[in-house]
């Protein structure tokens, strides 16, 4: 039998062309899943550094080996997804261990220190490994290829609605609640409450889509498949790109370097997230009508901006310029890319090509992190931060070329 089309018809998509219920479930889900999580994300390197102990080269260390990991290991959760023909399990799994890793997180200020934190940041991303593949997958597989740009688009709004709300959520926490001022670690228990919802809407409001067996191949298909050369292409520039796309941390740091306080670094971060929400939609939308090339090419232009821009700043308002152009990278480039990918390979490789996508760019990030973390901390360099970024900036424009040689299979 042939591979079952997407559902096109239920009372979502009927309302909203492309927004299927698979896709407004999974918006949902991703919603309360970075509230949780960006109530933590800008926290975590001060209260690494500050409330633990650590150094900026450790931070670079744990934030590039769990980043990287995640990334990497998406590969298999997707290749798994596509021999078994099944999304959800994937889904649901995922978020339930990233759920369960923040109170982990949170106990390493009382026993352990930062090596729990580690094995609790690790779970966090292994988590997200096992669900990003099959989930994006499965956005693809609720829509139309017309409408999968502003599908995924939507998705990434929904998402980055919650890191908007979940900075704002731990400023207010954090200023109103004496207990957490004196102890960061209570902010890691609280996120344990959205991460539980996350699942239950996952478990509940997310159906799969059968994947039939084609009949000239009706056998499993194996975890490592010849994908076709334009992905090979794909996969090669991105991996070229994530070389300088170190952990956002840094910003964060540089932030705090050239004055930003604690509230002003949450404010900022949620400015970065309104933007990438309040474009994600339409520059996915875009991307349908004019081809994901030129808004990823863009985005990627728009990213060496902003890292050149950090590297030689003194100001206080730089920052907030900085940090609203990033979104708008995110915004050109995160759903886009996904899209992109889904445009070069055939549906029943598209988890495991979305892992394997997501693979080079966690060995990539690895490497940059690893390399940020060392430029920051030696003292070969007068501007530290210089090295660290202009490496970033280079990297991302050096990616451009191999981007724009990508021919999309409709395209030949």
């Amino acid at each position: 039998m042939p591979i079952t089309a997407p559902p096109t018809t239920d009372r979502v998509s009927r309302r909203f062309p492309g927004i299927s219920r698979n896709v407004f479930a999974l918006g949902w889900v991703s919603f309360l899943t970075d509230l949780a999580s960006e109530m933590l994300y800008p926290v975590m390197p001060l209260f690494l550094v500050g409330t633990l102990g650590a150094t900026p080269a450790l931070l670079g260390v744990i934030d590039g080996v769990a980043e990287g990991m995640s990334s990497s290991l998406r590969w298999i959760g997707g290749a798994l997804s596509d021999r078994l023909r099944k999304r959800k399990p994937f889904v649901v799994a995922g978020y339930a261990i990233s759920a369960l890793s923040k109170p982990v997180m949170g106990f390493a200020a009382i026993v352990l220190g930062w090596p729990l934190f580690f094995i609790g940041r690790c779970a966090d991303r292994f988590g997200k490994s096992i669900r990003t593949a099959a989930r994006d997958a499965l956005i693809a597989d609720s829509t139309p290829p017309e409408y999968r740009g502003q599908a995924f688009g939507f998705h990434r709004a929904a998402d980055t609605c919650g890191a908007v709300l979940g900075p704002l959520v731990a400023l207010a926490v954090y200023l109103y609640w004496r207990t957490v001022r004196a102890n960061l670690h209570y902010l890691f228990f609280i996120a344990l409450i959205p991460g539980l919802l996350s699942t239950l809407v996952a478990a509940l409001a997310v159906r799969d889509i059968p994947h039939e067996s084609p009949k000239d191949k009706p056998v499993a298909p194996p975890l490592l498949q010849p994908y076709p050369r334009s992905f090979w292409q794909l996969l090669a520039a991105n991996a070229l790109f994530s070389l300088g796309n170190s952990s956002d941390a840094f910003l964060m740091l540089r932030a705090r370097e050239v004055g930003l306080t604690f509230a002003s670094i949450l404010l900022a971060f949620a400015l970065y997230n309104a933007v990438y929400a309040l474009a994600a939609l339409p520059l996915g939308s875009l991307s349908d009508r004019i081809g994901r090339k030129p808004v990823l090419i863009t985005g990627w232009v728009v990213y060496a901006a902003v890292y050149l821009g950090f590297a030689i700043t003194r100001s206080t308002l730089t920052p907030w310029f900085l940090m609203a152009a990033y979104g708008l990278y995110q915004a050109m480039t995160e759903g886009v890319s996904k899209a992109f990918v889904t445009d070069v390979v055939p549906q029943p490789q598209r988890a495991g090509a979305i892992g394997l996508f997501y693979t080079a760019s966690g060995i990539g990030q690895l490497l940059a992190s690893i390399l940020a973390g060392s430029l920051w901390t030696t003292h070969w360099f007068h501007n530290r931060a210089l090295a660290a970024f202009t490496f970033g900036a280079t990297c991302a424009l050096a990616a451009v070329p191999l981007v724009a040689a990508v021919r999309p299979r409709q395209e030949r």
